[in-house]
Order: structure tokens, then sequence, then C-alpha cells
């Protein structure tokens, strides 16, 4: 049975307050929907694009947790624009916000398999997209780097990141699913549910794992932070980071506040939404874009330096 952790997540997801982060724009957006004709299937989509510069600029598509949708984790599409990527943010029907509306449809869709199959399969489908894009005619034609291509997803879009990874998934029949895109260089996987049908052992790109002493859905029996960090575990390395944030829960990195947070979280989610923007960019810089500099921040102690007390920081 999947895990019922989704479930309360989204619970808490529906009642929110605007997004923490509103700096100065200095990216556009652009709301398009694709449709994959093979599988009958619409992919909404938002482009965050640097709002100068010739191009072309690497590429992060993004995934959204469960009855999320692609206007949601806006901090971090707004961020990695502004500092010279295009960031596609997907949004997976049947597991995003109007498909779990009214709340009696969430079970059904954890149950679903075919989820677990079509967010990767949207992953792919959004890099088929604009590849597409960036051959043909107009405003985004040579726009996209697709040499340098990564992914990003959080809780739910953490299992969609590893599974286009390369980490393999065993469905309900027994079979063994390999979704990994090749096209995919790096990865930021935030909040990874511990599933026992994924194996994280295939996984040998760059990662940035991000999780919380706190990352835990409490109503969710066996649920314990520690599952989160099982992905970094699993990695043979090298070039493999996890991160984690002292007082942060499994809704800190959702880009949102809920009502029933405390001051004191609300200051924590702040804190951790930069932290979360300045080691992401960095990770970024250095494998998408090959910046010594940047890596060399990362992993030789500017980033520990910065992080302090905030949180633990590890590597591979």
């Amino acid at each position: 049975m999947i895990p019922m952790f989704w479930a309360a997540a989204l619970y808490l997801a529906f009642f929110v307050s605007a997004p923490l982060v509103a700096d100065a724009p200095t990216y556009s957006v652009t709301d398009l929907t694709w449709h994959d004709a093979s599988r009958d299937r619409d992919v909404p989509a938002r482009i965050y694009a640097p709002a100068s510069g010739a191009g072309p600029f690497p590429v992060i598509i993004f995934s959204h947790g469960l009855g999320g949708s692609r206007t949601g984790y806006s901090y971090l599409g707004e961020y990695w624009a502004s500092y010279g990527f295009i960031v596609v943010h997907v949004q997976h029907l049947g597991s995003d916000t109007a498909s779990l509306w009214p709340m009696k449809k969430m079970n059904e869709a954890m149950k679903n398999p075919a989820n677990y199959i079509n967010r990767p399969k949207d992953i792919s489908f959004a890099i088929d997209q604009v590849t597409a894009m960036n051959r043909a005619p107009g405003p985004w034609q040579g726009k996209f780097n697709l040499a340098h291509i990564g992914v990003a997803g959080h809780s739910f879009g953490g299992y969609t990141t590893m599974a286009i990874a390369g980490a393999t998934v065993t469905t309900a029949s027994g079979d063994v699913e390999n979704l990994g895109d090749p096209r995919v260089k790096a990865i930021v996987a935030m909040s990874v549910p511990p599933l026992k049908r994924q194996d994280f052992s295939a996984v040998h790109i760059p990662a940035l794992h991000i999780t919380g002493t706190d990352d835990q859905i409490r109503l969710v029996p066996g649920d314990l932070p520690s599952a989160r960090r099982i992905p970094y575990d699993a990695a043979k390395g090298p070039n493999t980071y996890l991160v984690i944030f002292k007082g942060a829960n499994h809704m800190s990195f959702s880009g949102r506040e809920t009502l029933l947070e405390t001051d004191a979280q609300k200051a924590i989610d702040a804190s951790v939404h930069d932290l979360v923007d300045r080691a992401t960019t960095a990770f970024w810089d250095a494998y998408l874009k090959g910046d010594e500099k940047a890596g060399d921040w990362l992993s030789k102690g500017g980033f520990a330096t910065t992080l302090g007390s905030r949180g633990t920081f590890e590597q591979k």
C-alpha cells in the first residue's frame, strides 16, 4: 500500500497563504499546455526564463508534490531563472490539485499505479517539448541548452526526480520499471518519500538531497525523518550531497505558509528557503554550467560555513 503521509501533507497544503518569497522579478513567466498524443494526456507547464541574455540557458524541470500544480514552488522557479536558468514547472494530472479535489479523491490518487509511471514520463515528455521549441522558429528558438538539463522535485516530486535519474520502480504487478532519462545530467531531490519499491542504487549523476530534522507526517505511523536520507545513503557518489535543515518539516520546502504554523516555524522556513535557493543555485552552477568556483563553494566548506548551526551538510 502506498504511504498515507502524502494525504496529510496535501491536507495541510490546501490551507495556505501567500508564498514567502517576493523578490523583484528578473524573469518572465509563460504558461502553456502540451498534449502527449501517445498517452492522450495533457501536461500543463509554467516556464520561468531569465529576463535578459541571449542564451542558450541550462534547463531545470521541476516536479510538484501530491496536490500541487505548475504554479507552486514559485520561489524556486523565480530564483533559478533570475540566475540564468530556464525552469519548467510541470503539472502532473492525476496527482495535482484539480485531480484531488474534493479531498476524498486523495486515497484513489495514491493507490493508482498509473501516477507512479506517468509522472516520470511527464518529465521526459517536457524535455521532448522544449527540444522541439528550441528548434522551431519563434521566441524560444535556440534558448535552451539541451546538453545541460537538471530535474528537481519535492515529496511525490522527489520520487519523480529519483525515477527520472534512474532509480528503478517495482510496480504492483511485480515488474521492475526503469523510467530514467539519460538527458538529465543532475538532480535536486527534496523530501523523497520512503518507498520500499524504489531502488536508488542505480542513480549515478550528481545529486543534491534536501530534508529536515522534522521532515515527517506525524499522523502516519512509521514515517520517520531518518527515512528521508535513504536515497543519499544508497548513492555511491561522487558528487552527491545531503543537507538536513534543523527544524524543517515536510512543508518547509513548499514555499507556502500554513495557517497552523507558529511564528518560530515561519522564521525557520524563511531561512530554509534562502539557504535552499543559494545551495541549489550553486549546485546547478557547478553541474549544469561547469562553474568550478560554485562547485568549490559547495564542496569545500563555503556552504557548510554559511549553513552554520542551521543544519548539517554531508557529501560523497
